[in-house]
Protein backbone atom coordinates (compact mmCIF):
# COMPACT_ATOMS: atom_id res chain seq x y z
CA UNK A 1 0.00 0.00 0.00
CA UNK A 2 1.33 3.40 -0.96
CA UNK A 3 1.21 5.32 1.92
CA UNK A 4 -1.62 4.60 5.14
CA UNK A 5 -4.65 3.54 3.71
CA UNK A 6 -4.03 5.12 0.26
CA UNK A 7 -4.76 2.40 -2.83
CA UNK A 8 -1.91 2.69 -5.53
CA UNK A 9 -3.09 3.85 -9.06
CA UNK A 10 -2.63 0.66 -10.57
CA UNK A 11 -4.49 -1.28 -8.12
CA UNK A 12 -7.45 1.20 -8.17
CA UNK A 13 -7.37 0.69 -12.28
CA UNK A 14 -7.32 -3.07 -11.70
CA UNK A 15 -10.14 -2.85 -9.51
CA UNK A 16 -12.29 -1.02 -11.54
CA UNK A 17 -11.40 -3.12 -14.98
CA UNK A 18 -12.23 -6.46 -13.19
CA UNK A 19 -15.33 -4.84 -12.34
CA UNK A 20 -16.61 -3.71 -15.69
CA UNK A 21 -17.79 -5.92 -18.66
CA UNK A 22 -18.36 -4.91 -22.61
CA UNK A 23 -22.01 -4.30 -23.06
CA UNK A 24 -24.15 -5.95 -25.73
CA UNK A 25 -23.89 -5.15 -29.37
CA UNK A 26 -26.33 -3.13 -30.93
CA UNK A 27 -27.23 -2.62 -34.67
CA UNK A 28 -26.39 0.66 -36.34
CA UNK A 29 -26.47 2.07 -40.15
CA UNK A 30 -22.64 2.83 -41.49
CA UNK A 31 -23.62 6.65 -41.01
CA UNK A 32 -23.66 6.47 -37.00
CA UNK A 33 -20.14 4.20 -37.35
CA UNK A 34 -17.60 6.62 -36.42
CA UNK A 35 -16.05 5.95 -33.23
CA UNK A 36 -17.92 3.14 -32.63
CA UNK A 37 -16.66 -0.01 -31.36
CA UNK A 38 -17.39 -3.27 -33.64
CA UNK A 39 -19.02 -6.36 -31.46
CA UNK A 40 -18.58 -8.54 -34.85
CA UNK A 41 -15.65 -9.23 -37.61
CA UNK A 42 -17.28 -6.95 -40.92
CA UNK A 43 -16.28 -9.00 -44.21
CA UNK A 44 -16.72 -7.94 -47.49
CA UNK A 45 -19.82 -8.69 -49.74
CA UNK A 46 -18.19 -8.07 -53.34
CA UNK A 47 -14.99 -7.79 -55.03
CA UNK A 48 -13.16 -4.65 -55.59
CA UNK A 49 -13.12 -4.30 -58.17
CA UNK A 50 -15.45 -6.20 -58.81
CA UNK A 51 -14.35 -6.80 -62.60
CA UNK A 52 -11.24 -6.19 -64.58
CA UNK A 53 -11.03 -2.18 -64.76
CA UNK A 54 -9.00 0.76 -66.79
CA UNK A 55 -6.93 3.05 -64.15
CA UNK A 56 -6.82 5.47 -67.65
CA UNK A 57 -7.88 7.59 -69.76
CA UNK A 58 -7.21 5.46 -73.45
CA UNK A 59 -7.92 2.62 -75.23
CA UNK A 60 -8.23 -1.08 -74.47
CA UNK A 61 -6.16 -2.96 -76.93
CA UNK A 62 -4.84 -6.28 -77.73
CA UNK A 63 -1.14 -5.85 -76.84
CA UNK A 64 0.18 -8.13 -79.32
CA UNK A 65 -1.94 -5.82 -82.19
CA UNK A 66 0.30 -2.85 -80.53
CA UNK A 67 3.63 -4.32 -79.91
CA UNK A 68 5.06 -2.78 -83.46
CA UNK A 69 4.34 1.01 -83.26
CA UNK A 70 3.10 3.01 -85.23
CA UNK A 71 0.07 0.89 -85.23
CA UNK A 72 -3.49 1.72 -86.98
CA UNK A 73 -6.57 0.19 -85.42
CA UNK A 74 -10.14 0.53 -85.72
CA UNK A 75 -12.04 2.01 -83.21
CA UNK A 76 -15.27 -0.37 -82.43
CA UNK A 77 -16.57 1.29 -79.57
CA UNK A 78 -16.92 3.11 -76.25
CA UNK A 79 -16.59 2.06 -72.37
CA UNK A 80 -17.21 4.98 -70.48
CA UNK A 81 -17.06 4.60 -66.80
CA UNK A 82 -20.32 2.28 -65.21
CA UNK A 83 -20.80 1.51 -68.34
CA UNK A 84 -19.60 -1.20 -70.05
CA UNK A 85 -18.71 -2.39 -73.64
CA UNK A 86 -20.69 -5.68 -74.42
CA UNK A 87 -18.86 -6.30 -77.63
CA UNK A 88 -15.13 -8.22 -77.77
CA UNK A 89 -12.34 -6.50 -78.90
CA UNK A 90 -11.19 -8.48 -82.22
CA UNK A 91 -7.63 -8.25 -83.93
CA UNK A 92 -6.80 -4.80 -85.40
CA UNK A 93 -9.62 -3.45 -83.05
CA UNK A 94 -9.52 -0.87 -80.01
CA UNK A 95 -12.78 -0.07 -77.66
CA UNK A 96 -12.12 4.29 -76.37
CA UNK A 97 -12.57 3.33 -72.84
CA UNK A 98 -12.34 6.04 -69.20
CA UNK A 99 -10.58 5.34 -66.26
CA UNK A 100 -13.02 3.19 -63.97
CA UNK A 101 -14.52 1.65 -66.97
CA UNK A 102 -14.73 -2.42 -67.27
CA UNK A 103 -12.22 -3.56 -69.72
CA UNK A 104 -13.84 -5.31 -72.58
CA UNK A 105 -13.40 -8.84 -73.34
CA UNK A 106 -10.89 -9.77 -75.51
CA UNK A 107 -8.35 -6.36 -74.62
CA UNK A 108 -5.50 -7.11 -72.09
CA UNK A 109 -3.88 -3.87 -72.06
CA UNK A 110 -4.76 -0.26 -72.45
CA UNK A 111 -3.07 2.38 -74.20
CA UNK A 112 -2.90 5.55 -72.69
CA UNK A 113 -4.94 8.72 -74.89
CA UNK A 114 -1.67 10.87 -74.80
CA UNK A 115 0.24 8.22 -77.12
CA UNK A 116 -2.79 8.43 -80.17
CA UNK A 117 -3.72 10.10 -82.70
CA UNK A 118 -7.49 9.74 -83.69
CA UNK A 119 -9.59 10.56 -86.58
CA UNK A 120 -12.82 9.66 -87.92
CA UNK A 121 -13.00 5.74 -86.53
CA UNK A 122 -8.95 4.64 -86.29
CA UNK A 123 -6.85 5.20 -83.84
CA UNK A 124 -2.75 5.63 -84.11
CA UNK A 125 -0.80 4.53 -81.75
CA UNK A 126 2.42 6.23 -82.38
CA UNK A 127 4.18 6.35 -79.06
CA UNK A 128 4.71 4.29 -75.55
CA UNK A 129 4.68 0.53 -74.92
CA UNK A 130 1.61 -1.31 -73.56
CA UNK A 131 2.44 -4.74 -72.57
CA UNK A 132 -0.08 -7.06 -71.35
CA UNK A 133 -1.69 -5.92 -68.04
CA UNK A 134 -0.89 -2.41 -68.58
CA UNK A 135 -3.24 0.58 -66.73
CA UNK A 136 -5.26 -3.06 -65.86
CA UNK A 137 -6.37 -2.87 -62.56
CA UNK A 138 -7.35 -6.61 -62.12
CA UNK A 139 -10.77 -7.84 -60.47
CA UNK A 140 -10.49 -8.09 -56.77
CA UNK A 141 -7.10 -6.22 -56.55
CA UNK A 142 -8.04 -4.39 -53.37
CA UNK A 143 -10.17 -7.28 -51.51
CA UNK A 144 -12.53 -9.70 -52.22
CA UNK A 145 -15.75 -11.36 -51.40
CA UNK A 146 -15.69 -12.78 -47.55
CA UNK A 147 -12.72 -10.73 -46.22
CA UNK A 148 -12.09 -9.52 -42.93
CA UNK A 149 -11.09 -5.85 -43.19
CA UNK A 150 -12.52 -4.65 -39.87
CA UNK A 151 -11.91 -6.92 -36.91
CA UNK A 152 -14.23 -7.02 -33.80
CA UNK A 153 -12.90 -4.21 -31.45
CA UNK A 154 -11.54 -1.73 -33.62
CA UNK A 155 -12.56 1.33 -32.99
CA UNK A 156 -13.72 3.16 -36.34
CA UNK A 157 -11.80 5.77 -37.73
CA UNK A 158 -13.48 7.87 -40.99
CA UNK A 159 -11.27 5.66 -43.18
CA UNK A 160 -12.65 2.87 -41.92
CA UNK A 161 -16.15 4.09 -42.66
CA UNK A 162 -15.13 4.85 -46.14
CA UNK A 163 -13.76 1.08 -46.10
CA UNK A 164 -16.94 -0.36 -45.13
CA UNK A 165 -18.98 1.82 -47.88
CA UNK A 166 -16.88 0.25 -50.31
CA UNK A 167 -16.95 -3.39 -48.55
CA UNK A 168 -21.08 -3.08 -48.86
CA UNK A 169 -21.58 -3.80 -45.98
CA UNK A 170 -24.59 -0.82 -44.94
CA UNK A 171 -25.24 -1.63 -41.64
CA UNK A 172 -22.59 -2.40 -38.41
CA UNK A 173 -22.85 -4.22 -35.10
CA UNK A 174 -20.92 -2.50 -32.53
CA UNK A 175 -20.91 -2.24 -28.80
CA UNK A 176 -23.88 -0.01 -26.90
CA UNK A 177 -22.25 3.35 -26.08
CA UNK A 178 -22.23 3.36 -21.93
CA UNK A 179 -24.90 5.82 -20.46
CA UNK A 180 -22.92 7.69 -18.23
CA UNK A 181 -24.70 9.99 -15.76
CA UNK A 182 -22.98 13.08 -13.99
CA UNK A 183 -24.17 14.51 -10.56
CA UNK A 184 -22.34 17.71 -9.50
CA UNK A 185 -22.45 18.33 -5.72
CA UNK A 186 -22.19 21.34 -3.18
CA UNK A 187 -23.88 24.63 -2.35
CA UNK A 188 -21.09 26.79 -3.80
CA UNK A 189 -21.12 25.95 -7.56
CA UNK A 190 -23.71 27.00 -9.75
CA UNK A 191 -23.68 26.64 -13.49
CA UNK A 192 -22.44 29.05 -16.12
CA UNK A 193 -24.88 32.09 -16.71
CA UNK A 194 -26.77 31.84 -13.17
CA UNK A 195 -26.54 34.43 -10.65
CA UNK A 196 -23.96 34.03 -8.37
CA UNK A 197 -23.35 34.42 -5.38
CA UNK A 198 -20.97 36.18 -2.96
CA UNK A 199 -19.27 32.43 -1.94
CA UNK A 200 -19.54 30.38 -5.03
CA UNK A 201 -17.88 29.55 -7.74
CA UNK A 202 -19.01 28.74 -11.38
CA UNK A 203 -19.05 24.80 -12.51
CA UNK A 204 -17.26 23.60 -14.87
CA UNK A 205 -17.00 19.72 -13.83
CA UNK A 206 -19.97 18.74 -14.82
CA UNK A 207 -19.67 20.47 -18.46
CA UNK A 208 -16.21 19.04 -18.92
CA UNK A 209 -16.70 15.74 -18.11
CA UNK A 210 -19.70 15.54 -20.27
CA UNK A 211 -17.23 16.59 -23.20
CA UNK A 212 -14.85 14.07 -21.60
CA UNK A 213 -17.15 10.95 -22.12
CA UNK A 214 -18.53 11.93 -25.46
CA UNK A 215 -14.85 12.16 -26.67
CA UNK A 216 -14.16 8.92 -25.06
CA UNK A 217 -17.31 7.16 -26.72
CA UNK A 218 -19.78 6.94 -23.99
CA UNK A 219 -23.23 8.66 -23.62
CA UNK A 220 -23.61 11.57 -20.85
CA UNK A 221 -26.38 12.39 -19.17
CA UNK A 222 -25.94 15.78 -16.78
CA UNK A 223 -28.08 15.28 -13.80
CA UNK A 224 -27.69 18.84 -12.64
CA UNK A 225 -25.77 20.35 -9.20
CA UNK A 226 -27.00 18.69 -5.90
CA UNK A 227 -27.10 21.08 -2.79
CA UNK A 228 -25.23 19.52 0.63
CA UNK A 229 -28.39 18.34 1.87
CA UNK A 230 -29.47 15.23 1.78
CA UNK A 231 -33.36 14.82 0.64
CA UNK A 232 -32.19 16.41 -2.79
CA UNK A 233 -28.65 14.71 -3.33
CA UNK A 234 -31.21 10.93 -2.94
CA UNK A 235 -33.79 12.95 -5.35
CA UNK A 236 -30.92 13.89 -8.23
CA UNK A 237 -28.88 10.79 -7.78
CA UNK A 238 -32.12 8.78 -8.40
CA UNK A 239 -31.91 10.25 -12.03
CA UNK A 240 -28.90 7.82 -12.23
CA UNK A 241 -31.58 4.67 -12.16
CA UNK A 242 -30.66 3.05 -15.71
CA UNK A 243 -26.89 4.25 -16.42
CA UNK A 244 -24.14 2.51 -16.29
CA UNK A 245 -22.49 4.35 -14.42
CA UNK A 246 -22.89 7.52 -11.84
CA UNK A 247 -19.99 9.98 -11.62
CA UNK A 248 -20.17 12.41 -8.65
CA UNK A 249 -18.03 15.16 -8.57
CA UNK A 250 -17.26 16.54 -4.90
CA UNK A 251 -18.17 14.86 -1.84
CA UNK A 252 -16.46 11.63 -1.55
CA UNK A 253 -13.73 13.06 1.12
CA UNK A 254 -14.36 13.28 4.95
CA UNK A 255 -15.78 16.40 5.91
CA UNK A 256 -18.89 17.45 7.57
CA UNK A 257 -20.16 18.00 3.80
CA UNK A 258 -19.44 14.96 2.39
CA UNK A 259 -22.60 13.07 1.70
CA UNK A 260 -22.50 11.07 -1.12
CA UNK A 261 -21.15 8.32 0.77
CA UNK A 262 -23.93 8.82 3.48
CA UNK A 263 -26.77 9.53 1.47
CA UNK A 264 -25.84 6.66 -1.46
CA UNK A 265 -25.23 4.18 1.10
CA UNK A 266 -28.46 4.74 2.28
CA UNK A 267 -29.65 3.54 -1.42
CA UNK A 268 -27.36 0.42 -1.63
CA UNK A 269 -24.28 1.85 -2.51
CA UNK A 270 -21.24 -0.24 -2.13
CA UNK A 271 -18.00 1.06 -2.00
CA UNK A 272 -14.84 -0.41 -3.42
CA UNK A 273 -12.79 1.82 -2.40
CA UNK A 274 -12.65 5.85 -1.79
CA UNK A 275 -8.94 7.06 -1.42
CA UNK A 276 -5.81 6.52 -4.10
CA UNK A 277 -2.30 7.48 -3.52
CA UNK A 278 -2.28 10.00 -6.81
CA UNK A 279 -2.19 13.93 -6.86
CA UNK A 280 -4.23 15.54 -7.87
CA UNK A 281 -6.97 13.31 -6.71
CA UNK A 282 -6.86 11.67 -3.54
CA UNK A 283 -10.26 11.57 -2.51
CA UNK A 284 -11.88 9.12 -5.38
CA UNK A 285 -14.25 6.59 -4.71
CA UNK A 286 -15.65 3.54 -6.35
CA UNK A 287 -18.72 1.20 -5.83
CA UNK A 288 -21.72 0.21 -7.14
CA UNK A 289 -25.41 1.06 -6.85
CA UNK A 290 -27.43 -2.20 -7.82
CA UNK A 291 -26.64 -2.44 -11.81
CA UNK A 292 -24.90 0.82 -11.83
CA UNK A 293 -21.17 1.58 -11.04
CA UNK A 294 -20.43 4.67 -9.21
CA UNK A 295 -17.25 6.79 -9.70
CA UNK A 296 -17.05 9.55 -6.96
CA UNK A 297 -14.54 12.09 -8.77
CA UNK A 298 -12.89 14.84 -6.93
CA UNK A 299 -14.62 18.28 -6.59
CA UNK A 300 -11.90 19.99 -7.87
CA UNK A 301 -12.04 20.77 -11.66
CA UNK A 302 -8.62 19.55 -12.93
CA UNK A 303 -8.31 16.86 -9.71
CA UNK A 304 -12.05 15.55 -11.78
CA UNK A 305 -10.53 15.91 -14.73
CA UNK A 306 -7.02 13.89 -14.11
CA UNK A 307 -9.20 11.04 -12.40
CA UNK A 308 -11.56 10.74 -15.25
CA UNK A 309 -8.21 10.55 -17.91
CA UNK A 310 -6.76 7.60 -15.43
CA UNK A 311 -10.00 5.86 -14.11
CA UNK A 312 -13.00 7.08 -16.07
CA UNK A 313 -11.89 6.41 -19.72
CA UNK A 314 -10.00 2.83 -18.92
CA UNK A 315 -13.96 1.69 -18.06
CA UNK A 316 -15.61 3.26 -20.79
CA UNK A 317 -13.17 1.84 -22.96
CA UNK A 318 -13.91 -1.67 -21.31
CA UNK A 319 -17.12 -1.48 -21.40
CA UNK A 320 -17.21 -0.65 -25.25
CA UNK A 321 -15.48 -3.68 -26.29
CA UNK A 322 -11.79 -2.24 -27.04
CA UNK A 323 -8.37 -3.74 -26.37
CA UNK A 324 -6.08 -1.39 -25.25
CA UNK A 325 -7.67 -0.08 -21.98
CA UNK A 326 -4.88 1.90 -19.93
CA UNK A 327 -3.96 5.63 -21.41
CA UNK A 328 -1.24 5.29 -23.88
CA UNK A 329 2.41 6.97 -22.28
CA UNK A 330 5.51 7.74 -24.19
CA UNK A 331 8.88 9.02 -23.13
CA UNK A 332 9.86 12.54 -23.14
CA UNK A 333 13.18 14.61 -21.85
CA UNK A 334 12.51 16.54 -18.83
CA UNK A 335 12.29 20.10 -19.70
CA UNK A 336 13.29 21.33 -15.75
CA UNK A 337 14.34 20.05 -12.86
CA UNK A 338 11.40 17.95 -10.48
CA UNK A 339 12.12 17.77 -6.53
CA UNK A 340 12.18 14.40 -4.96
CA UNK A 341 8.10 13.01 -4.94
CA UNK A 342 6.60 11.64 -1.86
CA UNK A 343 4.25 9.10 -1.40
CA UNK A 344 1.60 9.78 -3.87
CA UNK A 345 1.60 9.24 -7.96
CA UNK A 346 2.14 12.45 -9.12
CA UNK A 347 0.35 13.63 -12.69
CA UNK A 348 1.74 17.19 -13.92
CA UNK A 349 0.42 19.32 -16.12
CA UNK A 350 3.14 19.84 -19.12
CA UNK A 351 3.84 21.57 -22.07
CA UNK A 352 5.40 19.64 -24.99
CA UNK A 353 8.37 20.40 -27.43
CA UNK A 354 11.21 19.21 -29.47
CA UNK A 355 14.49 20.47 -29.13
CA UNK A 356 17.25 21.01 -31.39
CA UNK A 357 17.98 16.99 -31.90
CA UNK A 358 13.92 16.33 -32.65
CA UNK A 359 13.30 14.37 -28.60
CA UNK A 360 9.97 15.22 -27.46
CA UNK A 361 10.75 17.51 -24.06
CA UNK A 362 8.07 17.60 -21.35
CA UNK A 363 8.18 20.78 -19.32
CA UNK A 364 6.02 20.58 -16.17
CA UNK A 365 3.93 23.88 -15.28
CA UNK A 366 5.44 25.78 -12.13
CA UNK A 367 2.31 25.74 -10.25
CA UNK A 368 -0.04 22.64 -10.33
CA UNK A 369 -2.62 23.33 -7.76
CA UNK A 370 -5.93 21.46 -8.90
CA UNK A 371 -7.97 24.55 -8.98
CA UNK A 372 -6.21 25.87 -12.21
CA UNK A 373 -8.07 24.71 -14.72
CA UNK A 374 -6.39 27.17 -16.98
CA UNK A 375 -3.26 24.78 -16.97
CA UNK A 376 -4.61 22.27 -18.08
CA UNK A 377 -6.74 23.30 -20.65
CA UNK A 378 -3.59 24.65 -22.02
CA UNK A 379 -0.88 21.72 -20.80
CA UNK A 380 -0.08 19.28 -23.69
CA UNK A 381 0.38 15.89 -21.37
CA UNK A 382 0.56 15.10 -17.87
CA UNK A 383 4.05 13.64 -16.43
CA UNK A 384 3.72 10.73 -14.28
CA UNK A 385 6.26 10.41 -11.15
CA UNK A 386 5.84 7.60 -9.05
CA UNK A 387 5.53 7.26 -5.38
CA UNK A 388 9.05 8.66 -3.86
CA UNK A 389 10.63 9.15 -7.22
CA UNK A 390 14.20 10.74 -6.44
CA UNK A 391 14.73 14.45 -7.83
CA UNK A 392 15.30 14.60 -11.32
CA UNK A 393 17.24 17.42 -13.55
CA UNK A 394 16.31 18.58 -16.83
CA UNK A 395 17.37 16.02 -19.58
CA UNK A 396 16.22 12.89 -17.71
CA UNK A 397 13.75 10.58 -19.54
CA UNK A 398 10.38 10.99 -17.79
CA UNK A 399 7.10 9.07 -18.60
CA UNK A 400 4.13 11.00 -20.18
CA UNK A 401 -0.06 10.58 -20.85
CA UNK A 402 -0.42 12.95 -24.07
CA UNK A 403 -4.24 14.63 -24.13
CA UNK A 404 -5.13 13.73 -27.15
CA UNK A 405 -6.73 10.35 -26.77
CA UNK A 406 -9.85 9.91 -28.72
CA UNK A 407 -12.14 7.33 -30.05
CA UNK A 408 -12.67 9.43 -32.65
CA UNK A 409 -9.90 9.70 -35.36
CA UNK A 410 -9.85 9.94 -39.20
Amino acid sequence: MAGKDLLPVAEAQQRILDAVSPLPAEQISLAEGLGRVLARNVASRRDQPPMAMSAMDGYAVRAVDVATLPATLKVVGYAPAGHAFDGSVGAGEAVRIFTGAPVPEGADTIVIQENTEQSDEVVRVIDGTAPVGRYIRPAGLDFATGDVLLPSGKVLTARDVGLSAAMNVPWLNVHRKPRISILATGDEIVMPGDPIGRDQIVSSNALSLAAFITAQGGTPLDLGIAPDEEDGLRALAAGARGSDILVTTGGASVGDHDLVQSVLGDIGLEVDFWRIAMRPGKPLMFGRIDGTFLIGLPGNPVSSLVCAIIFLAPAIRKMLGMDNLLPETGTARLGTDLPENDEREDYLRASLSRDDKGDIVATPYGKQDSSMFATIARADALVIRKPFASALKAGSAVEFIALKDSVFSI
